[in-house]
């Protein structure tokens, strides 16, 4: 069920003009999909300030013209046309146009959720993500934003499931846009690119490799670089070449006839119960398990 209103989307209606719509997703998209709970356009007629905590929901908004400010986890971020915000609204949050005339802002927006979406959310800001962006194209944006709205107004009877999927590609830009492995948080020097090492595991996988022997290999320090191949590559050292290896040893499953002990000495992971242990845990299920299935 849905509501498409010409009415207020936070303050009273002298201060902004908004046409919103507000969503019901169904029983099966709240339990398994990512749902929209409101999505629309705002235009400030007057400066004003909105503010909400608590609220089991993400918000990203695009802004279209005028300039702004967000309050976000103690922080104050400056907006102009062509910054997208993303934030998770169950934190204290607020945000407010400009006091001149000239820099009312025009917004687009949408608040949506997810059974996984703080997760999303958590891994996100882990690999540098940032509650303002100011992304290549705020045309891409703008277009997500703008087919949410006409999807949730449609009488398509698959219509969560096109939702979820554009919600799912606005995740996938925010996820691009915001990554910045070039960037210390911590106010160092600017880091060492480390891609020769992950070309490294990329190739010799199958060897005995451990974050010391790399280390030692490219003559760094072995927890500079453990703390550079996470915030790079947004994974620890060691799971990337689990990952790696896993990936081998499941195309050897799929299409030779190898045996499985076989198989996990060439991947690099050793001995059969072992090799048993880090599959399932990477997988969900046994080698043998695996085979027979694919």
């Amino acid at each position: 069920m849905t509501g498409n209103q010409n009415e207020e989307l936070f303050m009273p209606s002298a201060s902004v003009r908004s046409d919103r719509i507000l969503y019901t997703p169904s029983s099966f998209a709240k339990a398994n999909l990512l749902y929209l709970q409101e999505a629309g356009i705002l235009t400030a007629a007057a400066p004003h300030v909105n503010r909400r905590e608590k609220l089991y929901s993400c918000l990203c908004f695009l802004v279209l013209e005028g300039r702004g400010k967000l309050m976000y986890e103690g922080q104050t971020y400056f907006l102009e046309q062509g910054d997208v915000v993303f934030i998770d609204c169950r934190k204290p949050y607020s945000h407010s146009t400009g006091e001149q005339e000239k820099e009312l802002w025009i917004l687009r927006w949408c608040h949506f959720y997810g059974a996984s979406l703080p997760f999303i959310y958590e891994k996100y800001r882990e690999r540098g993500g940032r509650p303002v962006i100011r992304p290549e194209s705020a045309k891409v944006y703008d277009e997500l934003l703008k087919d949410l709205y006409v999807t949730a107004s449609s009488d398509d009877y698959i219509r969560d499931m096109r939702i979820n999927e554009k919600l799912s590609m606005l995740l996938t830009c925010l996820m691009g846009e915001s990554w910045h492995p070039g960037e210390h948080r911590e106010g160092y020097a600017r880091k060492r690119d480390i891609r020769q090492v992950k070309n490294y595991l990329d190739e010799n996988y199958h060897q005995k490799i451990t974050l010391e022997s790399a280390a030692e290999l490219f003559y760094i320090n072995k927890h500079y670089l453990a703390r550079l191949f996470k915030e790079q590559y947004g994974i620890t050292f060691t799971a990337y070449l689990q990952q790696v290896r896993i990936t081998y040893a499941k195309r050897m499953l799929r299409f030779t006839d190898k045996k499985i002990e076989e198989i996990g000495r060439e991947c690099g992971v050793g001995e059969l119960a072992y090799f048993g242990r880090v599959f399932k845990k990477i997988e969900g299920i046994s080698p043998g398990e695996y085979r027979k299935i694919w």
